[in-house]
């Protein structure tokens, strides 16, 4: 086993959804094997128009041939592993590539670094991390734990650990991958409830909306921002118990069964569409948009 890098870009031509699995062609089976049972960080090209850089981190569970095209072959993500990074890692910066494993010996950056998967050291999977998970976002999300006039109080987990099993614990840690999680999302959409179109930050400059998996963790949900919606705490329970859902071209629909639709409707930003971020790929991806109408919307 290996940690590994695997590009990915959302305009690609491959067939890649990035928590669930990963296309690629015959030449690089080896190197994908390897990654077999470790994680892999998933990393956006620099020619792409305002690139993530390293923005994901991943398990793979198993690599099969692509049943629906010949000579190629998916790498399938182990579910529950996929987490998007808080803070996208950037290739370089002032001390220079993040990457070591990239540069020749003579300090430069060689053709490994065009590679669509290769293999990362332990030091570089490790550093990329460290950035990746760091809490460096201003707008807090907010929290249910009041701790007297203070406010809201968060307890912070550094990304600090001894070992491989350590290491594991913590990507696989429920607490860090909701806090991360709700980071990605809130920045995604700029700290505004996707329903309602309020953007409210309390007096301790934390956001109050909460970020809210449109297929949940329980149900093989990944903390990928693409199955994320902000929303605020009346607008989540809604969406919770299928009294809202949402249709492919982000129209809000409200169930048949709501007692005050009237009120509902009161409640929904004046387009009656979810307001999406800005960047595309971060928009809700049809495939759980559908999980949510047919397990969750009441009809």
């Amino acid at each position: 086993m290996s940690y590994g890098v695997f590009i990915h870009r959302a305009d690609s031509i491959y067939d890649d959804s990035p928590a669930e699995r990963y296309q690629f062609p015959a030449q690089y089976l080896k190197r994908v094997q390897a990654c077999v049972g470790d994680w892999i960080i998933y990393y956006e090209p620099r020619k792409v128009l305002a690139t993530r850089g390293y923005f994901a981190v991943a398990k793979v569970e198993s690599v099969v041939p692509d049943p629906t095209a010949p000579g190629m072959h998916l790498a399938l993500i182990a579910p529950g592993s996929y987490l998007d990074f808080a803070t996208p890692v950037p290739f370089s910066g002032t001390d220079g590539v993040i990457e070591r494993g990239v540069l020749n010996e003579e300090g430069r950056i060689s053709g490994r670094a065009q590679a669509a998967v290769r293999p990362i050291s332990g030091s570089d999977f490790r550093r990329i991390i460290e950035v990746g998970l760091s809490d460096r976002n201003d707008v807090l999300p907010r929290v249910d734990d009041a701790v007297g006039d203070a406010g809201f109080h968060e307890n912070i987990l550094p990304f600090e650990y001894e070992g491989e099993r350590t290491r594991v614990a913590y990507l696989g840690s429920r607490i860090v991958r909701d806090r991360v999680f709700r980071r990605v999302v809130l920045r995604a959409y700029d700290a505004r409830c996707a329903i309602t179109g309020l953007r409210l930050i309390n007096g301790g400059g934390r956001a109050e909306v909460e970020a809210a998996h449109i297929r949940p963790v329980e149900a093989s949900g990944p903390d990928i921002v693409t199955n994320g919606l902000a929303l605020t705490g009346t607008a989540h329970w809604m969406f919770g118990r299928g009294l809202i859902s949402v249709a492919d071209d982000l129209t809000i629909l409200v169930s048949r069964q709501v007692n005050d639709p009237q009120g509902i409707q009161a409640m929904i930003n004046e387009s009656g569409r979810v307001l999406a971020p800005l960047r595309p790929a971060d928009r809700p991806h049809p495939h759980f948009l559908q999980w949510h109408r047919e397990h969750c919307f009441k009809h």
